[in-house]
């Protein structure tokens, strides 16, 4: 349920006052509680515009990785998003994409349906950036690391069909073995 920000002043001016509101009707009287509480929080800490609906703060990839790595080092979520004045919802959201799709499900993904007019597209202009010296070299030593990874893991594939092929030939030669001893069997 969405309350006013007039409302949720009033409940936390009542709070300060060691009195309750009245709980609205549909609502929990436990789980308003812990939301006037929540609000108390976050007005002591941020004051008391952080109650105003609206107030979306875009948040960099770097500030939610910050917010992440505090979860993950042991603190609640629910401390945390007060720390920051987000929903605790949002930052679980967070928590569980780190988890899933590390630092890139932290980055903000454009929203919306992808334009049918190719003419719309906006185009790419941003150039390179240059590389200096340092860098270019150790792009350089990747890239050589890289192929030499690829040509061992490539040696490595080889030596397992071969491994396989060796071992379904034994498989065979045993088969025909067997059956030539059964045949002689029979015969006897």
């Amino acid at each position: 349920m969405k309350y006013s920000y007039e409302f949720k002043k009033e409940c936390v001016q009542l709070y300060r006052e060691g009195k309750w509101p009245n709980t609205p009707e549909g609502t929990k009287e436990k789980i308003f509680h812990n939301s006037i509480r929540i609000w108390f929080k976050l007005e002591e800490l941020h004051g008391p515009e952080i109650l105003k609906h609206g107030n979306n703060i875009n948040w960099t990839p770097d500030e939610k990785l910050e917010m992440v790595s505090k979860v993950l080092a042991g603190n609640s979520i629910k401390s945390i998003a007060i720390e920051y004045g987000i929903n605790d919802g949002q930052l679980y959201s967070w928590v569980n994409k780190y988890k899933n799709y590390g630092y890139n499900g932290l980055v903000n993904k454009k929203k919306g349906r992808k334009s049918k007019n190719p003419s719309m597209k906006s185009k790419n202009n941003h150039k390179a950036k240059e590389l200096n010296e340092s860098e270019r070299e150790e792009l350089i030593k990747l890239r050589a690391e890289n192929e030499y990874i690829k040509a061992e893991n490539e040696i490595i594939k080889k030596e397992i069909a071969l491994r396989e092929e060796r071992y379904a030939a034994q498989l065979k030669a045993k088969k025909q073995r067997l059956s030539k001893n059964s045949k002689k069997k029979d015969t006897d």
